[in-house]
């Protein structure tokens, strides 16, 4: 946006911001120019003869960004913005917050528009922040295309491990990344049958993951731990360390049903929810070492996805 000053033959509005300046003025640092025919007070600039409303109409097209530059241009345009209640940072506001966001608590017992208006843009900004992070944590904890069984391949998307119709054989995957520390959340779920094995849990890096036969290969040895959804057995160094929920009649695993996997490195533990119930502990005392999320299955060409959700949610 430029504008001409009256008898300066077309000057642009950085220019003309210097006559709009007091003596004094600690806004002259931040103006263009500042030219030597510039006098304290004498507001020789088109800027500064502008009525206050004919002002507020062309602000009120700008973005927080543009206003708070606008701002330091000059005292006549400081004084027009300092109203945080003008139409200015009404219409702002109504661009770019929505009636629901206006009505919500964190901005409903604000007084002012522009106060409205600054709160979310930086409660935008830090959600930016914050999902940027979260996302860059997804991806690199999916399943690992290199530390599989070679009887199942990752599908691209990273999540979902497709077990290729392999007869005699049981095939796991681990994910990219294992925790030491720490508590952490994953989903996992079934998007084909079962078969007559289907296990998730959790497995050290030495944790095998392939063997001859339809077993139960999470929990086949000291290296692994894992819930055997078919049966509801939990399993550990070949055993079956019990039932899991321990309730009676625990209900049997749907396809399609989403479980949540619970570890507390903090605590040792590994839990588990099922639709918003949470299961109980089903292993305590595990090791002190990097814990990897695991699964394996028996059955042709059925999939499974897992999702890493972060840090856990207490309550």
């Amino acid at each position: 946006m430029s504008v001409a000053a009256g008898g300066s033959g077309g000057s642009s509005l950085g220019a003309a911001a210097p006559g709009c300046l007091s003596a004094g003025s600690p806004y002259a640092a931040a103006a263009a120019g500042g030219g030597a025919g510039s006098t304290g007070g004498a507001a020789t600039g088109v800027a500064g003869r502008l009525p206050a409303r004919v002002l507020e109409h062309l602000f009120s097209y700008l973005e927080l960004s543009d206003l708070m530059c606008c701002s330091l241009v000059c005292w006549h345009w400081y004084n027009i913005l300092s109203d945080e209640n003008s139409e200015v940072w009404r219409s702002l506001c109504t661009r770019s917050l929505s009636d629901e966001a206006l009505r919500s608590d964190v901005l409903c017992n604000l007084a002012t528009y522009k106060g409205k208006e600054i709160i979310q843009s930086k409660l935008c900004k830090a959600m930016d922040v914050l999902l940027e992070h979260f996302t860059a944590q997804v991806l690199s904890t999916r399943l690992s295309s290199h530390d599989c069984s070679r009887n199942v391949y990752i599908k691209k998307n990273g999540f979902t491990l497709h077990r290729n119709p392999i007869a005699q054989s049981t095939d796991g995957a681990r994910g990219k990344i294992g925790f030491s520390e720490g508590r952490h959340a994953w989903e996992i779920w079934w998007e084909g049958p079962l078969g007559t094995v289907a296990v998730i849990g959790i497995a050290t890096k030495r944790a095998a993951m392939q063997c001859q036969g339809y077993v139960a290969l999470l929990g086949s040895d000291d290296q692994s731990w894992g819930w055997n959804l078919v049966d509801n057995n939990l399993l550990h160094n070949g055993e079956v360390n019990g039932n899991f929920p321990q309730c009676n009649n625990a209900p049997k695993y749907q396809i399609g049903e989403r479980i949540r996997v619970i570890l507390d490195m903090d605590d040792k533990t590994l839990a588990f929810e099922r639709g918003f119930e949470f299961l109980g502990v089903a292993f305590r005392g595990l090791p002190k070492a990097c814990l990897f999320p695991a699964v394996s299955a028996v059955y042709g060409n059925t999939e499974v996805t897992m999702v890493y959700l972060g840090k856990p949610l207490d309550g």
